[in-house]
C-alpha cells in the first residue's frame, strides 16, 4: 500500500508526467510485487525555480530533477529497495528522463499507519502486505 508522491518541473508535458507515474507505479510492482490496482500517487508540478537542488551532490550531475518519495509499510529487504530504485530509473530513463535526474526516498511505516478509507485501519486487519515482511 504505497502512496507515491512525485515533484517535477512544470515544463515536463502532462503526457511526460503521467508516463512518469505510469513508470514509478509498474516498479512497484514490478520490483515490490504490489497488486497493479493498489495505485495511489500524487504528481505535483513546479516552477523550475521552486525545485531547488545541489546539481552535482555525491558526484550525480542533475539537471532537471524528478523526485519521487514512497510511503511504504515497513519490511521489505534492502535487495528489493534496490532493485525498485534501479526500475523506477529504467522505467523513467524510457519515457526521457535522464538516470541521474532520478531521486527516489522512501519513508516507512507500520500497517497501523494507515486508513484508506471509511475510518478503518484496513492493514492491520489484512496483517501483511506485498513484498514485506510485517510483525504482528
Amino acid at each position: 500500500m504505497p502512496l507515491v508522491r512525485i515533484d517535477l518541473s512544470a515544463t515536463r508535458p502532462p503526457a511526460i508526467r503521467r508516463a512518469i507515474a505510469d513508470g514509478v507505479h509498474q516498479a512497484l510492482v514490478d520490483a515490490i510485487g504490489i497488486p497493479a490496482g493498489d495505485r495511489f500517487q500524487i504528481v505535483t508540478p513546479h516552477d523550475p525555480e521552486e525545485l531547488i537542488f545541489d546539481p552535482t551532490y555525491l558526484d550525480v550531475a542533475r539537471q532537471d530533477i524528478v523526485c519521487v518519495q514512497i510511503t511504504l509499510v515497513a519490511g521489505r529487504p534492502r535487495e528489493l529497495k534496490l532493485g525498485l530504485y534501479r526500475r523506477i530509473t529504467a522505467n523513467l530513463t524510457d519515457v526521457g528522463v535522464r538516470p541521474e535526474d532520478v531521486f527516489v526516498t522512501l519513508i516507512e511505516n507500520a500497517l497501523d499507519n494507515w486508513s484508506v478509507g471509511n475510518g478503518r485501519a484496513q492493514l492491520v486487519d489484512l496483517g501483511t502486505v506485498a513484498g514485506a515482511r510485517v510483525e504482528p
